[in-house]
Order: structure tokens, then C-alpha cells, then sequence
């Protein structure tokens, strides 16, 4: 696949610059000293829970009372009190009651429900994604768009320079022809550096966000590429490696939508976009359903890392259960450290990974981390078959994320990510099946064959893991 890793050759002068700017990005970049951030703000806070409703801010009492429901919902655990209290505290992100999630499977699912939103537009499409490819299935969302355009609907697409780098700059021409505003994020050729902004190679928006009229938004994984266009549901597994690409995606419809499109026009203003004609981006939006939505966005240089601490607060006060499925998974000591420590305290911990990857590099530097895992009692699968690229975790049966972010050093140091936390038994029961439906196309992990595998492959480990804060 034509991916974010991978691509032509090019200069060697090209290369030098990149390699220095990756360099120095990641030379001055580290994650917080979570345990120490948790320990001061869970402390020194006693705000009351904070929930957002369509019409504004929820007293403290329908607030705690919505809290409390959740918490009746599954067995008795910390999680929703302390994840809450800490992310309130350094975020101020809210949580947003009065919307209705659909979780989404692989790209035939999400391109679906995806047509579908941008053909019933009104008003305006706001589309940012990582990856946009001049296939089939870019050329689809192309046409709709230009068509959505001519219909007197705003739409206003953002894509990565470094993730989209093989689609030909006429692909994008013919959008902007068709009246569809276009902007490159932070483009891999210098000489096309918008005024008053610098050039870093290392910066890359990976973040998936469609939001349709400001009422209906998607995010998670799924980039526009062929390589999706199938679904590994209701049919037979066949564990052939150019099976369609694993993804998740969710659809959020109701006023958490909003939180998607204010992360969108920020990236826009940051990024120096042209000035979007005058409407109404952020109009009420009422309520759609009864579930809390958190949308959490993270940008390089931010002192606290927001997503980082949204997975390491979730995991470290967990009590039941946690299974994490991530293709990209280059552990820090400290998410090592909590997960190893959650499994010595009990808690079923369960993490599932690529049996193949479009980076190999990555795919042997995380395959280093698996004989401590497995030795503090977390359980590790490989996946059969297409490639797995969704990202999102299910914990103690109400706390689940979706979102672009994997759990490696770009997306944690360098990237634009976005992730959507929903509170809930109902989508967490969603977000189980369909991990264990994942899990029985997997190979368990053991530790006793682990330690049984190849020299070969054990200096491939050992020589990845060298590379781990460029990749």
C-alpha cells in the first residue's frame, strides 16, 4: 500500500533534511511524568463533574446523577470517577451528554454511512484525513464532494502532505476546480511553506474527522484508500495477508459532533487555510441519544500529552478488565509499567496486534516488549490475515475510545491525533464482541513459545527497537 511509511525514493538532500527534522523533533519531545501529574490533580481537585448538554452546562446534580447511572451499569470500579476528575482537571475538555454513537467495522461500513451523511448535507462538509488516495475509492468521495460543492454545500478538505504524498497534485485540482477548498498540511516540499509558519517534516495531522452540518461527525482509523474496501464481518476469515485492511471507525451524531469541528477549524487556522466563507459552523446541534461523548485532541509540543494521559489514567485505575487493539505499539516504560502492574493487581489485560505490518521496523520493535508483557501476565494475539490498523481500547465495560492515535512514538509525540472517549455499557458490550470476534481470528501468544522463536528474528527485535523514537 501507498501508506504513511513507506514511498518513492527520493533526494539524497531531501532525506537529510527530513532525517535531521525528525531528529530534533523527537530529540526535544518526551511524554509527562503521568503518575506524578495524576497524584497532584486527583489530590489537589474537587471540582465537581463538568457535562455539557445542547443547551449548555448540566447543573452539578443531573451531572453526578448521570455519573452515577454509569457507574450502576457495570461492577463496582474507580474508573469513571477518577478518569473523569483527572481529565476535566488537566484538559478541560468536557464530556458532552446527548448523543447517539454507532460503532462502525471496516471501511465497507464506515464509506457507507459515511456517502450517506455527506449526500443529506445542507450546509456544509468539513473533511480532514491522513491519508487520501486517487483509487476507486478516493475517486468516489472525490466526485460526491465536487458534487456537494456544486449543490451550494461548503466543503472544506484538509489532507496530510506526507500521508497523501503519492496522490498526484492534479487529484486535488480537479477538487479545487470543482469548488471544494483544499488545504495541505504542512507540506513535505518546503518551497510550498505557507507565510509565517515553520517547515517540519516530523508533524503530521493523522487525525480522520468528517462532520456533516456540525450535527453529525466521524472519526477513528479508516483513511480513504482501497485498501478498505471490504469488511471482515459475516463472512469466512481466510487469513490471507491482502484480505481488506481491519479497521474501526464510530459515527457520533448530537452535540459532541461540535468537538470534532472546533479541532477541524483550529487546524485550519493553525495551518494558515484560506478565510471559509461566513456560515454557521457551530450551530445547536439538539440532543440524539442518551450516551457521554469525550473528544479528546492532542497536538505536538503540548506539555501534557492529552491522549497519552486519557490511556494511562483509564488503565492505571482500572479493576476488570482491558483489551486494547492497536497495529502500531511502541510502549513508553511508563504504559509498560501500568499495564504490566494492572495484570499483577488482576485485571484481565489483553492486547491485540498485527500478525504482519506495513512497517516492518515497527512490527520487530514491538515485538521487543513482548517477553516483559507476557512475564508480568499480559496476554498478547496476533492477528490473522489483512492488515490490523484499527485503534481503540474497551476497559472495566464502560470506558471505550476510538481515534487516530496509535500507541507509538509519532502519534503520542509528533502527530495532530483525535480520539473520542464514550462512556457506557451498552457500546462497551459493542466494543467487546467485536474485540473477541477479533480475537478468534488471532494466534494467542505464549510465553513459553516465544522464548522458542528464531535468533533471526531476535536481532531483527533487538536492531528495531534502535529506531524507536523515529518511528
Amino acid at each position: 500500500m501507498k501508506n504513511s511509511r513507506t514511498g518513492p525514493p527520493m533526494g539524497p538532500l531531501f532525506l537529510l533534511l527530513a532525517f535531521l527534522s525528525v531528529v530534533t523533533a523527537s530529540g526535544c519531545a518526551s511524554l509527562p511524568n503521568v503518575q506524578s501529574m495524576m497524584n497532584h490533580e486527583l489530590s489537589s481537585s474537587d471540582q465537581p463533574t463538568k457535562i455539557m448538554g445542547a443547551k449548555g452546562e448540566l447543573s452539578p446534580k443531573t451531572s453526578k446523577a448521570m455519573i452515577k447511572r454509569l457507574e450502576r451499569q457495570v461492577d463496582e470500579t474507580q474508573l469513571l470517577q477518577q478518569e473523569i476528575q483527572l481529565m476535566q482537571s488537566v484538559s478541560g475538555i468536557p464530556l458532552v451528554a446527548g448523543n447517539k454513537v454507532t460503532l462502525l467495522i471496516d471501511g465497507e461500513a464506515t464509506y457507507a454511512a459515511m456517502f450517506e451523511a455527506i449526500e443529506n448535507a445542507k450546509h456544509h462538509i468539513n473533511f480532514e484525513t491522513f491519508i487520501f488516495e486517487d483509487d476507486d475509492v478516493g475517486k468516489r468521495f472525490s466526485d460526491l464532494l465536487i458534487r456537494k460543492s456544486a449543490e451550494g454545500v461548503q466543503v472544506n478538505l484538509i489532507y496530510d502532505s506526507f500521508g497523501s504524498k503519492n496522490t498526484p497534485e492534479s487529484f486535488f485540482q480537479r477538487l479545487r476546480d470543482g469548488g471544494v477548498r483544499v488545504l495541505e498540511f504542512n507540506p513535505v516540499n518546503p518551497g510550498k511553506v505557507r507565510k509565517g509558519m515553520g517547515w517540519s517534516l516530523s508533524h503530521r495531522d493523522h487525525r480522520k474527522i468528517l462532520v456533516i452540518d456540525g450535527a453529525i461527525a466521524f472519526t477513528g482509523g479508516v483513511n480513504i484508500s482501497v485498501v478498505y474496501s471490504g469488511s471482515s464481518a459475516g463472512r469466512p476469515h481466510s487469513g490471507r495477508k491482502d484480505e481488506p485492511w481491519r479497521d474501526t471507525h464510530v459515527r457520533i451524531e448530537g452535540p459532541a459532533a461540535l468537538r470534532l469541528q472546533w479541532l477541524f477549524m483550529k487546524t485550519w487556522e493553525r495551518q494558515k487555510g484560506a478565510t471559509l466563507s461566513a456560515g454557521d459552523y457551530f450551530p445547536y446541534v439538539k440532543q440524539a441519544g442518551n450516551t457521554l461523548v469525550r473528544v479528546v485532541g492532542s497536538l505536538p509540543g503540548e506539555s501534557k500529552r492529552l491522549i497519552f494521559m486519557m490511556y494511562m489514567a483509564a488503565i492505571t485505575h482500572a479493576e476488570n478488565s482491558i483489551y486494547i487493539t492497536t497495529p502500531y505499539f511502541l510502549p513508553d516504560a511508563q504504559l509498560l509499567k501500568a499495564l504490566s502492574e494492572a495484570a499483577a493487581r488482576g485485571v484481565d489485560v489483553k492486547i491485540l496486534l498485527p500478525g504482519f505490518s506495513d512497517s516492518g521496523l515497527v512490527f520487530h520493535a514491538s515485538r521487543h516488549y513482548y517477553a516483559r508483557l507476557l512475564k508480568a501476565g499480559v496476554q498478547l494475539y496476533e492477528r490473522r490475515g489483512g492488515m490490523l490498523h484499527a485503534k481503540t481500547a474497551v476497559i472495566d465495560d464502560v470506558w471505550s475510545t476510538i481515534g487516530s492515535s496509535n500507541l507509538d512514538t509519532e502519534s503520542l509525540l509528533t502527530n495532530d491525533e483525535a480520539n473520542a472517549v464514550i462512556l457506557g455499557r451498552d457500546f462497551a458490550d459493542s466494543m467487546q464482541a467485536m474485540f473477541e470476534k477479533d480475537l478468534g481470528d488471532s494466534d494467542p501468544i505464549t510465553l513459553r513459545e516465544w522464548e522458542k522463536r528464531p535468533l533471526g528474528n531476535r536481532m531483527k527485535e533487538w536492531t528495531a527497537r534502535l529506531f524507536k523514537h523515529w518511528l
